[in-house]
């Protein structure tokens, strides 16, 4: 004890402290901590001099500090002492490490450690701090630096928390007891290993009477066996978790569950009524929905569907029972074409069962799964459209019969009990061409037109009853009439055929094979017959050979064919049909010579021989006249614009009057002779023409004769003008002659000129009025202004 007491060491001295809470004084067991030296190299030698000296260590004991110090003094939290230090002040206490200075605080004198903050364990459990005992002379180590735990120690000041919650779960209705619904789980941030400030006890405290939980594991589980959803769906629990083991003090906390009831299927389909009635029309259609029942389900989702079923009644081929699967109604449908007649059977009967589509067998037990129900029909009467006996009837009648023929006939009847007079007419819309008619009250339909088989094979018509007592019910009924063919046509070439043949060809040589077409369709197919026409028998070029195949080849009879003499041959050829009666036609056969190379391939050919296949004589005659006009009208465009016909004074006038005396066709007439030389027929010829050829006589508009005489001078007038256009190669590409009679002088009809229809007397005999007319008429003015008195007749050309 004396040796311990003559040892120069740092003891700790521990001031056990005692909460108001009750703890008791704690028994704290000293441990041996290392040693930490952190001073200078001469710090280190005098500390090592007084271990060799000493021998002695620091010697350390926990410090323990309660949470959540409320005092307004700081804390105190225990003492540090050195057996060197003599109590003279000359020993220094030096603190470092987590929370110096600004948790924990030192007295460096005494050596007396308090906490300056409150202390939560919750966000930091310990603290480590590092002791130093220095001279306060030569600030050197008196004792080698050592460290030290302070412990925060626990107080129960959290409650238990629900991190999971609100919790939602769901158990099927008919759950035995003690089924696991869900589990719930409570946290608590006190130290579960200190006391019992996290220890938590779990209890229930709304939704006991039907589920309960389990203290330590906060399982929640059923506590009844008879939860049934149709009764509640739903179920609101409240958990309380509480830590001090439940006992009075601790603190709790609470979550909710929402516990939701799942569906079995423990209900059967129930028919809300024992029997139904209902009433449908006779004239419902097929297919329509006449009734509608429901059986009710209790359960929800796929329990609740329903099958449907007739198992018995008068009415089990009429109608059908589906069920509606967004309803689960069952529809009720009539099954058959005018099933339902009221004159016939006016009520039905119908047994129909449901049942659940899924069966949970664990709840047979309670009963069948089905219901029966009673359903009755009742007919109404209603008024019905006459009803054909067929709604589709089929006659036929040949091409060659006369208008009037009759087909046939179609019967029609009031079905209600009025029985009404039923009359038949055609619908117009189905025979646009009134080919046939109808007897009105017989209902004998007759061809009304000639029917021609190659036009339409079969005609299909709609007949309409109509009730005579009630015009809007109507019935109609489909009537197909076929059209026999009869031998009204006669054969010809199937094609245009392009029949060539070589200079060098010999005899007997097949140059073409042809075939033919007939627009009637006999029973037994064609049989056409070829043959060449009388006329032609003697032709010493072609003959024909019939192939008895409906084809018939065209053979060279002789050698020596010239293009250049003879380029086209033409052969007729009579095709004949094996009807009755036996009709025929001719048919042309031209064949074009063509010079040929030694393999009998066409080099030249005359015409239009060698145009391409499709294109026949004619076609090609037509496009050489349309290829040499377009060449002429071109050369004579060109020369119409180096040689113009009009003096360059008189180019732009298009108004001509010329006087004489016979009244013509009016301004009709200026297309059909040149209108300038019978407005200059003082003027001299132009160059390179004859005036004798170009000028009328004199007196075909100064000297006026005899009716004979003046007719005959414009004939030949107008045929000389006619030849100068043909021989005029600058005129257009075509001639236009105008005809006209003699009106003469007196005429019953007047004069036909609207300048004579003038009441001014110098009208009749001058021009001078056209001044009074304005600048439009003064060069008609100028130019005819000299020819007063002339003829009476007045013609005006543009």
């Amino acid at each position: 004890m004396n040796g311990l007491c003559s040892l120069s060491a740092l003891s700790m001295f521990l001031l056990v402290l005692w909460a108001e809470s009750g703890y008791g004084m704690m028994t704290l067991n000293s441990v041996l901590l290392p040693q930490v030296s952190s001073g200078g190299q001469g710090e280190r030698a005098g500390v090592q001099s007084h271990l060799r000296r000493r021998r002695r260590s620091w010697v350390w004991n926990q410090f323990f500090i309660l949470e959540e110090y409320v005092g307004d003094e700081p804390l105190y939290v225990g003492k540090l002492h050195s057996d060197v230090d003599k109590g003279d002040g000359q020993v220094r206490y030096i603190l470092s490490g987590e929370g110096a200075k600004s948790i924990f605080s030192i007295d460096e004198d005494t050596g007396d450690i308090h906490a300056i903050r409150r202390l939560d364990r919750e966000q930091q459990a310990y603290y480590t701090l590092r002791a130093q005992a220095r001279d306060r002379s030569t600030n050197l180590l008196v004792e080698p630096e050592s460290q030290f735990i302070i412990k925060v120690q626990d107080i129960n000041d959290n409650e238990p928390r629900f991190l999971d919650g609100p919790y939602t779960a769901q158990v099927a209705e008919c759950s035995p007891v003690g089924t696991s619904v869900v589990t719930v789980v409570a946290t608590d941030a006190d130290d579960p290993t200190y006391g019992n400030s996290a220890r938590l006890v779990y209890s229930i405290l709304q939704g006991q009477t039907h589920f309960s939980v389990e203290p330590k594991t906060g399982v929640v589980r059923t506590a009844v066996p008879d939860l049934d959803r149709e009764v509640q769906e739903h179920y609101l629990l409240v958990i309380q978790a509480k830590d001090m083991m439940g006992q009075m003090g601790g603190l709790s906390g609470t979550t909710s569950v929402t516990v939701t009831i799942t569906d079995v299927n423990d209900n059967p389909p129930r028919f809300p009524r024992k029997s139904y009635q209902f009433s449908l029309p006779e004239a419902a259609l097929v297919s329509s929905v006449v009734a509608k029942i429901k059986a009710v389900d209790l359960d929800v989702g796929p329990n609740t569907e329903v099958d449907y079923k007739i198992l018995d009644g008068d009415g089990l081929g009429t109608f059908r029972i589906l069920c509606d699967p967004d309803t689960q109604e069952g529809l009720v449908i009539l099954h058959k074409v005018l099933a339902v007649d009221f004159e016939a059977k006016s009520s039905y009967t119908l047994r129909v069962e449901a049942s659940n589509r899924y069966v949970d067998t664990r709840y047979l037990s309670a009963g069948p799964f089905s219901d029966v129900v009673m359903v009755r029909l009742l007919v109404e009467n209603v008024d019905e459209p006459p009803v054909f006996s067929a709604s589709i009837s089929r006659m036929a009648v040949s091409e060659a019969a006369p208008v009037g023929t009759d087909l046939g006939s179609v019967s029609a009847h009031d079905p209600d009990a009025s029985n009404s007079p039923v009359r038949y007419s055609i619908d117009r819309q189905t025979d646009l061409q009134r080919y046939f008619d109808i007897d009105s009250s017989s209902g004998v339909i007759r061809t009304n037109r000639r029917l021609d088989r190659e036009l339409s094979v079969l005609h299909n018509i709609t007949v309409v009853a109509t009730e005579t007592l009630d015009p809007s019910q109507v019935g109609k009924a489909v009537v197909l009439v076929s059209v026999a063919d009869v031998n009204d046509n006669a054969p010809s070439f199937a094609v245009d055929y392009q029949t060539f043949v070589c200079e060098n060809a010999q005899p007997g040589q097949v140059v073409e094979t042809v075939s033919a077409v007939d627009p009637d369709k006999p029973e037994n197919g064609h049989q056409f017959l070829f043959s060449v026409s009388t006329e032609a028998a003697g032709n010493l070029s072609f003959t024909l050979r019939d192939n008895n195949d409906n084809t018939a080849s065209v053979l060279t009879r002789r050698a020596g064919f010239v293009r250049r003499e003879r380029p086209l041959h033409f052969l007729p050829v009579v095709i004949s049909d094996g009807g009755v009666p036996s009709l025929s036609s001719t048919n042309t056969l031209t064949v074009t010579v063509c010079d040929c190379d030694v393999h009998g391939n066409h080099q030249h050919c005359s015409q239009g021989a060698e145009l391409p296949d499709g294109l026949g004589t004619s076609t090609a005659v037509l496009l050489t006249c349309i290829l040499l006009g377009v060449v002429m009208v071109t050369i004579a465009m060109n020369r119409r614009r180096a040689e113009p016909l009009l003096i360059d004074d008189e180019r732009d006038i298009r108004e001509n009057i010329v006087c004489y005396d016979d009244e013509g066709g009016g301004e009709e007439d200026t297309e059909a002779f040149d209108m300038f030389a019978l407005r200059h027929l003082n003027q001299t010829q132009p160059a390179g023409r004859d005036a004798a050829e170009l000028l009328p006589p004199p007196s075909l508009t100064r000297n006026p004769g005899p009716h004979k005489d003046k007719n005959r001078l414009f004939q030949e007038f107008i045929r000389d003008r006619l030849k100068e256009a043909g021989l005029d190669p600058t005129a257009p590409p075509y001639d236009s002659l105008q005809t006209y009679a003699f009106e003469g002088r007196g005429s019953a009809t007047q004069s036909l000129s609207s300048l004579s229809s003038l009441s001014s007397l110098e009208s009749e005999q001058g021009y001078e009025f056209l001044r009074e007319w304005g600048p439009s008429f003064r060069k008609l003015a100028d130019l005819y202004g000299h020819h007063e008195g002339g003829g009476r007749g007045v013609a005006s050309g543009v």
